[in-house]
């Protein structure tokens, strides 16, 4: 706990494992202890270096304390647990499977993170950085990240990340794997990605911070904290997908989906915790501006917070719903009982405005 500098190498290094983590025969990253229980990915040093950070930022900076995104102030999944077991009870599972293709999809655009610009943080921050998990975003953790989302290739050895676990998790639960080809027609028709394979084009963020404060800094703290807002979003996905993937009168898989799923919860810890901690870290100091003005740490993380949670729970969650409502139309189309099933899913829960 009184390590508070760390190399790249250690940051990402998973240390040892009884065994791999096969999920429908592949190999994914992390793996088993002796007792079979689960060992995320590159925790080895990460978890220790954060916990030690956080201890020693709350030491040095009295009346200080970590942000904190309780989940409970999130929305719930969409669609409920109700909504999408009543979907599976009346034989129509295409949405579900489409659900789960999105959310491995989204995963993977994880590797683009690596490319996330880290500026000199030190040279725009009064306060000594070092012994901090900002001194550490680009010499490990944001690489930790993306490679748990995206998977990762070196030296001829492939680990799959989220992404590829929960399109296992899709296909041990559904028995049915969707072939490439189906999966890059659904992935268009919910604007996931453009014709071809590529992600969707994403527009620059707006700058959101005063002209006097660097671009890229306003540019990584944006990413930052709109990352850590669906990281926590993400475990209602969880509760929702484990909760599903379990039920043997449902699924196939005697459970196996649901404990992938699980594995990919325990992974996203440490995600949220670096990022909260980072954040912490800039809110209780104090930004230089490049005409050498101070600003508030604190004004710099809210302005942006709360631009981000009112997108996060306005704009963002309606058009989710929306495409995830377009999917379930399309799944029952042609079906003699689609409008019953629909009147279904609208009295059981939430739906568009």
């Amino acid at each position: 706990m009184s390590q508070l500098t760390y190399s790249t190498t250690e940051l990402l290094d998973t240390g040892d494992v009884a065994e791999p983590l096969i999920a429908n025969g592949i190999v994914c990253h992390g793996g088993l202890d002796d007792d079979g229980s689960y060992i995320s990915p590159r925790t080895k040093y990460r978890v220790p270096a954060i916990a030690a950070w956080q201890t020693n930022h709350l030491k040095h900076f009295a009346g200080s304390e970590l942000i904190d995104v309780r989940i409970n102030d999130w929305p719930a999944n969409f669609p409920t647990l109700e909504q999408t077991r009543m979907l599976l009870r009346r034989g129509a599972p295409e949405s579900v499977i489409s659900s789960l293709t999105r959310i491995g999809t989204v995963e993977g655009f994880g590797s683009f993170l690596r490319f996330t610009e880290v500026p000199d943080l030190q040279s725009m921050i009064v306060e000594d950085m070092s012994g901090t998990a900002l001194a550490h975003l680009d010499k490990g953790l944001i690489e930790a990240h993306s490679r748990d989302e995206a998977g990762w290739e070196e030296d001829g050895v492939v680990e799959a990340g989220h992404r590829d676990m929960w399109f296992a998790a899709r296909d041990i639960a559904f028995e049915n794997p969707i072939t490439e080809d189906q999966t890059q027609i659904m992935l268009e028709r919910m604007g996931i990605v453009a014709p071809g394979g590529a992600p969707g084009p994403a527009a620059q963020p707006s700058r959101l911070l005063p002209d006097d404060i660097n671009a890229h800094l306003d540019l990584l703290l944006q990413r930052m904290i709109r990352l850590l807002m669906i990281e926590i979003s993400a475990f209602h996905t969880f509760t929702w997908a484990e909760a599903l993937l379990s039920d043997d009168s449902l699924v196939a898989g005697n459970g196996k989906a649901a404990f992938i799923v699980n594995c990919i919860r325990a992974d996203e810890t440490p995600h949220v915790e670096y990022l909260r901690t980072a954040l912490t870290e800039l809110r209780d100091r104090t930004v230089i501006g490049d005409s050498g003005k101070h600003h508030s740490g604190e004004e710099i993380v809210d302005t942006i917070w709360q631009v981000a949670r009112t997108e996060a729970t306005g704009v963002r969650r309606e058009a989710m719903i929306q495409t995830l409502e377009g999917e379930i139309r399309f799944s029952l189309e042609g079906r003699s009982d689609a409008d019953d099933i629909w009147e279904e899913f609208r009295s059981l829960g939430e739906t568009s405005s």
